[in-house]
């Protein structure tokens, strides 16, 4: 069950209307590392999961994702102001002018439509936590870009929030991948001497290379 609760999980503002910004924003909200994305991938992720810690971690930051979901849309409202204008939007898509009525839609920064191809589930835990590591990070690099290429101060103080809160839920991953990480597939598969040998294939390789080891450890965020 669902509460829409009417108070955004951080306020949004703009100093000004900014469409072009506006459509760069778009990806994420329908892009492939975008917020409605992270909100599926965990939530499906959820299902199968009985370890209710981590099962409740996985559906806590869905819903986390779902209010930053609503407050990027909330933004893009804003930065495209109130009027029907594709000169306003020198380049970029231009499908929110043409479709939407200016209104957020499920579409990336080029104006391809969300499609659910963006969700990773394997019912593998292990799997799976290590994807959402990743979806974090990547999601993460996404927002930087953003910030970099906007002066407005409000718009820059909520990619500011959201950037940090993805930091927060790869830290929360990476803890509880390291509470599963002997389970699963870690457990029934890559046991054997060959699952901890390196093979360098670069010659020459750099002296003291951590990674020419032939011994390889086991994954650990602690």
């Amino acid at each position: 069950m669902f509460k829409h609760e009417k108070m955004l999980f951080h306020p949004v503002a703009v100093e000004k209307a900014n469409p072009q910004y506006a459509a760069l924003l778009q990806e994420q909200l329908g892009g492939a590392n975008g917020e409605l994305k992270a909100a599926m991938q965990y939530m499906s992720q959820s299902f199968r999961i009985k370890d209710q810690e981590i099962k409740d971690l996985f559906l806590d930051i869905a819903a986390e994702e779902l209010g930053h979901m609503e407050m990027v849309a909330q933004t893009i409202n804003l930065l495209n102001g109130h009027d029907v204008e594709a000169a306003a939007v020198p380049a970029g898509e231009i499908e929110s002018h043409v479709l939407l009525g200016l209104n957020p839609g499920l579409i990336n920064a080029s104006g391809y439509s969300w499609t659910g191809d963006y969700v990773t589930v394997t019912g593998d835990l292990c799997a799976d936590l290590l994807s959402n590591i990743a979806s974090e990070q990547r999601a993460k690099v996404v927002y930087e870009y953003l910030y970099r290429q906007i002066d407005d101060k409000k718009v820059k103080e909520t990619i500011d929030f959201l950037l940090n809160r993805e930091e927060a839920h790869n830290a929360m991953f990476r803890e509880a991948f390291n509470k599963v990480q002997d389970t699963g597939s870690n457990r029934d598969f890559g046991t054997t001497k060959a699952a901890k040998m390196y093979f360098s294939m670069s010659e020459p390789s750099p002296q003291n290379n951590p990674f020419s080891n032939t011994s390889v450890t086991p994954p650990s965020f602690s």
